[in-house]
């Protein structure tokens, strides 16, 4: 999930805190110790500033500093004295502390951890409306070392979480959302679930190019694609109120990251959970959205039941019980409004599976003209899975949102060779790859008047197909079906030349593989065997 380029002081400081925060976990599991660190920085982002408000309130004449109104007016968490850093900071190290419970009104003595348990639920308590029960209120129980918690402390007390133009949000965003990157590479296919990686995120966004108007996740994780969305908002001179974010998470815990990462961004959205997810209890069923960006779960088969059968949602066939793939992207298709995109991750075998009724399905949406553009991506993109998948982009309308009429077109892009590998384990797209794939798609579907430069199809990257020609594929929609073979570079030198020369290497091989077997069989004879 890269934000702004690293520059001057702040140049690689989410990986330093990240460094020295992971050398204070000891043995503490990665998925439980995620919530310790990200609480932790929650807790600094919004006491930092409540004070930094604090501090221009007391130099206004007619301000209240202490009244919870006066922040709130300016879209800042109220923190109540107890909840504050300084405090917390003050009695960091300390065995035994005496406060008062904001459950009961009584004092009580405890330790750090019971001390930062008190200071999430009274901050939830003043700010109920965004974050009751989001906050993890887990740092009293005795298994959690408070000598970590104190050094924890210490080392975000000690790091300048406020940048040098004063946007202590932007960094603080960019430390949340690099310790949720870390821990879900630390947690492998369970860090998957929560986490969908920047760049393939920052791909969709900037292909879908979010405006104006209702931004919609089913299965919106940590909150990456509304993140990403905001991003693309600011770099083009938008206002934050330019778009309105609406998500739904069947993880709760998962839901409270996305929660606190919206947070901690200043990002006003409405997100949702419950325990059944959006095909059994939607959360929006009459909300219409203008974009539609997601990372569905890959291939989930226990997600069926009888009362989603005959659902309006299957407009284009009734999902198979044993592969959600197509529920997922029939539901958002459901969800967009007369002129909505949509962006979905989904595995590759929704591009070609003919089982359980899914090539009937894809064909339906094919001659309903709804998709748009696909992407095949290259693996080792994700912590979750190997499984290789590609992108969905779809359109409710291809002849009226804005560009040209592409209707009876769909855009083929093959990018599985681009990315480099950041570890030994994962692939990530550059800015340049991802400028590479969204102008193409961009040019494609741009008015000629829009500016962009003339599309045309690169044999081996893009191709821009007609409906007919999908139709004599079995509307199969894999990217390379389509592309072709890259255009070989032509050395000039003539083939009868090139081959005689291929075919006298090949013959010195050959006899040098052929002395080669002569010598070790040579030394193996002279090898006696012991005798018994």
């Amino acid at each position: 999930m890269a934000s702004q380029s690293n520059s001057g002081s702040d140049l690689g400081f989410e990986a330093e805190l990240f460094k020295a925060a992971d050398k204070l976990r000891g043995n503490l599991e990665p998925s439980e110790y995620k919530h310790v660190a990200l609480g932790l920085i929650f807790l600094k982002y919004i006491s930092e500033a409540f004070e930094h408000h604090r501090a221009k309130l007391m130099q206004e004449e007619f301000a209240d500093p202490e009244d919870p109104e006066e922040y709130l007016a300016s879209n800042v968490f109220w923190v109540p004295p107890e909840a504050r850093w300084e405090h917390l900071q003050a009695n960091a190290k300390r065995p035994q502390i005496t406060f008062t419970d904001v459950t009961t009104g009584k004092e009580r003595v405890g330790d750090i951890g019971n001390l930062i348990d008190n200071a999430m639920d009274s901050i939830e308590r003043a700010n109920a409306a965004v974050l009751k029960d989001v906050l993890p209120k887990e740092y009293g129980r005795p298994q959690l070392d408070k000598t970590m918690l104190g050094e924890l402390i210490d080392l975000f007390s000690k790091v300048g979480m406020r940048s040098a133009d004063g946007r202590s949000k932007d960094l603080l965003g960019r430390a949340y959302e690099y310790f949720i990157s870390q821990f879900a590479g630390a947690e492998g296919r369970r860090g998957g679930e929560f986490f969908t990686p920047r760049s393939v995120v920052q791909t969709i966004v900037e292909m879908l190019e979010p405006h104006n108007g209702r931004v919609y996740d089913p299965a919106c994780g940590s909150g990456g694609m509304f993140v990403q969305s905001e991003r693309f908002i600011e770099s083009h001179e938008g206002k934050r109120s330019d778009i309105a974010i609406y998500g739904q998470e069947r993880n709760h815990t998962t839901w409270k990251l996305c929660k606190m990462n919206l947070a901690v961004r200043g990002i006003d959205a409405d997100i949702k959970w419950n325990n059944e997810g959006s095909f059994l209890n939607d959360a929006f069923p009459t909300l219409k959205f203008d974009y539609a960006m997601a990372n569905p779960p890959f291939n989930i088969s226990d997600w069926w039941q009888p009362q989603l059968e005959g659902d309006v949602r299957w407009k284009y066939g009734t999902p198979p019980a044993g592969n959600a793939n197509f529920a997922w992207l029939q539901h958002i298709i459901h969800h967009l409004a007369p002129r909505g995109t949509a962006g979905v991750v989904l595995a590759n075998g929704s591009m070609s599976s003919q089982q359980s009724g899914e090539g009937e399905i894809r064909k339906a949406m094919i001659e309903g003209d709804v998709v748009d553009c696909m992407v095949a991506l290259p693996g080792q993109l994700f912590y979750s899975t190997q499984i290789p998948a590609c992108l969905w982009f779809l359109a409710r309308d291809k002849g009226a949102n804005g560009h040209r009429d592409r209707r009876g077109e769909i855009l083929f892009i093959d990018a599985r060779t681009l990315g480099h590998m950041v570890d030994r384990t994962r692939r990530e797209f550059s800015e340049k790859d991802i400028e590479t794939v969204t102008s193409a798609y961009h040019r494609w579907r741009a008015k000629p008047e829009a500016g962009l430069g003339e599309y045309q199809d690169i044999p081996g990257f893009c191709k821009s197909a007609t409906l007919e020609e999908v139709r004599k594929h079995g509307h199969v929609l894999t990217p390379g079906r389509y592309v072709g073979a890259e255009d070989a570079e032509d050395d000039g030198v003539p083939f009868a030349t090139r081959f005689a020369a291929l075919t006298a290497t090949l013959e010195v091989q050959f006899n040098e593989s052929d002395r080669l077997t002569a010598l070790i069989r040579e030394k193996l004879a002279m090898v006696v065997p012991d005798a018994d």
